[in-house]
């Protein structure tokens, strides 16, 4: 029994981390938050949901989700974000949360407000690992999530724009002085995180078969929760508290009220903020 919502809890950390990756990559580019995170989410999934109805190609399906995802994020980053960059620090706040109204109600009266299924049923095997069930689907969701993360480590840490983007993040007006263009790292750094946001709202619309215009509402709020849980601004942090929310919730649910499931992720961050304000992996500054 514990195995199993240890190994339940990974699969939703998972989700939940790549969403926080979002989170940490912008905060830590443009010391702004995007609320609207959850929406990139779930136009990630519907834009998946509705190229598979229309062609009955997976791959396809997944591709247009991303690119789905990726255009919001960047036309976010242009309209939402970037008039307003530099000034007060509420008014980007303000900016966030009216772009996640906007997207939430614009996602209703594009794609109607009715849940629909995932066009495709999937049956996978599943294995039995001391006493717990494991199936092949959530092991793809795992490997394909720690694989995501190792890229955008690669990324960032290997390839000139990766480089580039740390050094804006470090002091854009350094960065701007040594010839970066830092309007491209901005628009960069969103779209990284709204593919990563795309993926997982992919993948959790497979693993629920289940889509709905409010979807993204509470994972990018848990999603949140798991970027400030880490450590602001960590991106290992973000992965580790994405991680930890994931199985905090599971083993709540399991074994103290599956009606409280939610509320458990939260607790679990207002515990961890007493003990370590700064995060797991924050750093002191």
């Amino acid at each position: 029994m514990l195995l199993q919502q240890l190994v339940n809890g990974l699969v939703a950390g998972c989700a939940y981390a790549l969403v926080a990756l979002g989170y940490t990559m912008i905060f830590g580019i443009l010391g702004i938050v995007n609320f609207a995170q959850g929406e990139i989410y779930m136009f990630g999934a519907f834009g998946a949901v509705l190229t598979l109805a229309a062609t009955g190609n997976l791959a396809l399906a997944i591709v247009v989700g991303v690119l789905a995802a990726c255009l919001v994020g960047v036309l976010l980053e242009r309209f939402a974000f970037r008039p307003v960059r530099g000034t007060h620090p509420l008014i980007p706040l303000i900016s966030a949360i009216g772009a996640s109204i906007f997207l939430s109600s614009l996602a209703r009266l594009i794609f109607g407000p009715e849940d629909r299924s995932f066009p495709m049923e999937f049956h996978p095997q599943s294995y039995q690992f001391f006493g717990a069930e494991i199936t092949v689907l959530q092991l793809i969701i795992m490997v394909v999530s720690l694989v995501l993360m190792a890229l955008l480590w690669l990324f960032l840490n290997l390839s000139k724009h990766g480089k580039a983007i740390t050094a804006v993040a470090m002091d854009s007006d350094a960065a701007r002085l040594s010839g970066i263009n830092v309007n491209a790292a901005y628009t960069t750094t969103f779209l990284l995180g709204s593919a990563l946001s795309g993926m997982a709202g992919i993948l959790m619309a497979i693993y629920y078969n289940a889509t709905a215009p409010g979807m993204g509402l509470l994972p990018g709020l848990k999603a949140f929760s798991a970027a400030i849980l880490g450590g602001v601004g960590s991106i290992p942090g973000a992965i580790v508290g994405g991680l930890v929310l994931g199985v905090a919730e599971n083993l709540g649910a399991a074994y103290l009220s599956s009606h409280f499931k939610d509320a458990f992720a939260f607790i679990a961050l207002v515990l961890v903020l007493i003990i370590r304000p700064r995060g797991i992996m924050g750093s002191r500054s």
